[in-house]
């Protein structure tokens, strides 16, 4: 269903609002180099500033252009239940195929809390749900018992494991088995999290590498010992760039690097700013080891 490479995707800014002919030609940029699905306002897309009105005006044109070509997995979660399920509605009522939903931040719910917010979203939409897991900006961890409590449910289909603990892998394989859909949200990590039992990445990295991340990720799931090893090379081209990318708040860094390669502006929104100097020329050396510049 899902699987390869998924591209977070950034959300261009011009004057400071949503340039939409910009970002309808970064989807045909991955339409054209073989990304394999799309994250339309996620965090990658800095839906914490988007507009409710941007927020779904992303998602409709990622619809609108991909066409069915690729899914399009938007990315509907918030800490207020209502309000994600007013997003989800819309994302499914818009025609994306799934939706990425990530665990409530800063009110830190309880496993239980975890395990109803998500049902009421089950239960009032009718497409594939992703769970993402991200402690490190949600401050809670969804346990394995609890997720596997969701996959009983119609619409809960996997996740995006950005726990950075490839054990995690294992351990959810064998609580809810090999058709749960695990998606790395570690670039990173992405090589030994598809060893384990993963099946792609939703991708920071996919924004300005969108071909090698895709040769990447269909080499690594063909398995192969011709395709791993053809993977490891791929996958140590790009291994500069995963953590230079990381050095500062993400975007920042993934939108300077698209605007070396004049995909989109580096322009972020408050209280995200710009990338220092001293950053700007890791960014720029890791692309250049990457041969992308």
């Amino acid at each position: 269903m899902f699987k390869g490479s998924i591209v977070a995707l950034i959300t261009p800014f011009k004057d400071d609002k949503l340039d939409e002919s910009n970002y309808t030609e970064i989807l045909h940029h991955h339409l054209k180099n073989g990304t394999n699905g799309v994250v339309p306002a996620g965090t990658t897309g800095e839906s914490p500033t988007l507009s409710h009105n941007e927020h779904k005006k992303v998602i409709e044109i990622a619809v609108k252009e991909c066409k069915g070509k690729i899914p399009v997995i938007a990315g509907t979660g918030s800490n207020s239940t209502s309000e994600a399920i007013e997003l989800s509605k819309h994302a499914e009522n818009s025609g994306a195929d799934g939706l990425l939903i990530v665990t409530p931040y800063y009110n830190k719910p309880t496993q239980e809390g975890l395990y109803e917010h998500y049902k009421s979203i089950n239960d009032k939409v009718g497409i594939p749900i992703i769970i993402y897991n991200i402690p490190s900006r949600s401050v809670i961890d969804m346990s394995v018992d609890t997720m596997a409590k969701l996959y009983e449910l119609k619409n809960i289909k996997g996740v995006k494991d950005a726990t950075g603990n490839l054990d995690r892998v294992d351990l959810q394989k064998k609580a809810m088995g090999k058709e749960f859909i695990q998606l790395t949200g570690e670039d990173d990590n992405a090589l030994e999290f598809n060893k384990r039992g993963g099946v792609g990445c939703i991708s920071v990295t996919a924004n300005i590498a969108a071909k090698l991340c895709s040769d990447f990720q269909n080499q690594s799931l063909t398995n192969t010992k011709d395709s791993i090893k053809k993977a490891e090379e791929i996958f140590k081209k790009l291994s500069p760039l995963h953590k230079a990318l990381f050095i500062e708040s993400n975007p920042s860094p993934v939108k300077y690097a698209a605007s070396l390669l004049k995909l989109a502006s580096d322009d972020v929104r408050l209280p995200l700013v710009k990338v220092r100097k001293e950053t700007k020329v890791i960014i720029e050396n890791a692309l250049k080891s990457a041969k992308l510049l």
